[in-house]
């Protein structure tokens, strides 16, 4: 694997995410280009090369639902190197943060399908959110942490994934879930 001319800058910004015992996935640095149409060379307005999913237990209450999106979407936000756009600005000169610069797909499945799901992208290597059913009742960030690791990845009881990365892996991974209503 060649690494990416961005390796230095992202263990700078994020030593999180790369650095001397974490290895340089390819799939971090993806980018999010819109792929051209086959038929008329123009670009697809909604078709990324890359993509941004998550996955949430569909049995759990519309509250934990969007809470657990949510913290996947940071996970993402802040794990993953130019999956953000620009910030925003209005007429009036406010300034708004930066957002995805690509949609964010959302799937639901039962434990199980979470389950294949979690195997596939660590098979892949892919940048990979989760969220576990034992965060709901831990009280910070620290507490998170020791939850998720006092458990094998087998034994994790998901709730939610997120991930990103190419789309046709994308597309493998979340094979079998279903687009949340």
């Amino acid at each position: 694997m060649t690494p990416s001319p961005h390796l230095s800058s992202i263990s700078q910004i994020r030593p999180h995410i790369v650095g001397p015992d974490r290895p340089f996935p390819s799939t971090l640095c993806a980018r999010a280009f819109k792929s051209r149409d086959a038929a008329t060379g123009t670009m697809d307005p909604m078709r990324f090369d890359t993509k941004i999913a998550i996955a949430v237990r569909h049995d759990l209450e519309t509250w934990q639902k969007l809470n657990v999106v949510a913290f996947l979407a940071s996970g993402i936000a802040g794990g993953v190197e130019s999956v953000l756009g620009k910030p925003y600005e209005d007429a009036s000169a406010n300034r708004y943060l930066e957002m995805f610069r690509q949609p964010v797909l959302v799937y639901s499945g039962d434990a199980d399908a979470l389950t294949q799901m979690h195997q596939k992208v660590l098979a892949r290597e892919l940048p990979t959110a989760l969220y576990t059913e034992e965060l709901f009742g831990t009280g910070h960030d620290d507490d998170n942490r020791a939850v998720v690791r006092a458990a094998t990845a087998g034994e994790l009881n998901l709730v939610g994934l997120a991930v990103y990365g190419p789309r046709n892996a994308i597309d493998k991974v979340c094979k079998g879930l279903k687009l949340h209503p």
